[in-house]
């Protein structure tokens, strides 16, 4: 059913071609092109400008067969994390990884692959199947910046899958964490350090504090923090007035998330007026979390569709966030499958040639086990 020699020829024309964030216009276009060929109604959105990126996110239709089925969205991101220019990829004992001192790509490029070898498939053998949207994000990284500033009225499905994961296809994604971003500046006192350092207030002293009564790390099973940055100070002689420090805090669970991110405003807040400093805090909602019951409609066919083709289905939730936490939010019920994809967001990254193919078997199975639902 699928042709491997054609997808892993296109996988590594893929990944070849240098995408950063924000600057997916090469990649974008030749998809578009191919999605056209194929019989797709082919748009893009304005989220490039709005981001101050080179393109859009890229969105195609193709009208079902069936008009009783779902409406099925297949989604994958465009850009890669760098160093992503110069790929070399190269297959060694059915390994797919980079020659060189770059990424290899696979995310999200096994999942962009797999979606367009399907789409392929579907045309070629005339299988019967219901509406399908494909939607590939720009400016995953770094923030979903992509999907988090999309018009949710361009989306059109009933339900959806986002192909990118690390972990065998049958993987399944059902649920996500929130994150809020905390951004704090401690405001103490400047004073000569020799010569009147008792008139000072020291704001990375008082930062210190702080920091040791922070809960951070592994909160639960659902909720993790974390202290990414601080900086602030000048020269010995001066007793620092100023320290930013950025954070975060993540959970599957809302309550949660909120109370770990009042715990961090608040020791901030507290320990600093005891000092006699004052701590700016700032809360920036990065993006919600998701639960996907194991009984969803969604998750039901992500299980079948995994048992027709011979995988085993594993339901599992995840510490990262990825665009189906907006995809959720706006509707759409969506569930992260693993394309196989090891070591991302480094230069060890792999991937094995058998899952790359067998994603690609995985989302032709979901457009068959869709058209035999109903809406």
């Amino acid at each position: 059913m699928i042709n491997r020699e054609r997808m892993l020829a296109e996988f590594f024309e893929l990944v070849k071609i240098k995408c950063s964030t924000r600057a997916e216009r090469e990649v974008a276009d030749l998809l578009k092109t191919r999605l056209t060929a194929l019989g797709l109604e082919v748009t893009e959105d304005n989220v490039g400008e709005k981001i101050g990126g080179n393109c859009g996110n890229v969105f195609a239709y193709l009208k079902g067969s069936i008009p009783t089925a779902p409406v099925l969205m297949l989604s994958a991101h465009l850009d890669c994390v760098e160093p992503c220019a110069g790929i070399e990829p190269v297959l060694k004992d059915g390994i797919i990884t980079s020659a060189g001192d770059t990424i290899l790509g696979s995310d999200d490029k096994s999942g962009v692959e797999a979606i367009m070898e399907a789409l392929r498939v579907v045309r070629e053998q005339q299988l019967p199947h219901g509406d399908i949207q494909v939607v590939f994000t720009v400016a995953e990284e770094g923030g979903l910046n992509g999907s988090k500033n999309m018009d949710p009225a361009w989306l059109k499905a009933d339900l959806g899958y986002a192909l990118d994961s690390s972990g065998e296809p049958g993987k399944i994604i059902v649920a996500a964490p929130g994150q809020n971003k905390i951004s704090v500046v401690i405001h103490g006192k400047s004073a000569h350090a020799g010569l009147a350092p008792e008139e000072g207030v020291n704001a990375i002293v008082v930062a210190g504090k702080a920091l040791a009564e922070l809960k951070d790390g592994r909160i639960d099973e659902e909720t993790t923090a974390n202290v990414g940055n601080i900086k602030g100070g000048g020269a010995t002689n001066i007793v620092p007035d100023r320290v930013e420090i950025t954070c975060e805090a993540r959970s599957r669970n809302l309550a949660k998330l909120e109370t770990q991110t009042e715990h961090m405003v608040t020791t901030f807040e507290r320990v600093a007026a005891a000092n006699g400093a004052r701590a700016e805090v700032k809360v920036t909602k990065a993006y919600d979390p998701y639960v996907l019951s194991p009984d969803a409609p969604v998750v039901t066919l992500a299980r079948k569709a995994a048992e027709s083709i011979g995988l085993e289905p594993k339901l599992t939730g995840t510490g990262g966030g990825s665009d189906a936490n907006f995809f959720n939010s706006y509707g759409v019920p969506t569930a992260v499958l693993g394309t196989g994809m090891n070591k991302v967001h480094t230069t060890d990254e792999f991937i094995k040639e058998e899952h790359l193919y067998k994603t690609a078997e995985l989302v032709v199975a979901l457009i068959q086990t869709a058209a035999q639902m109903n809406k």
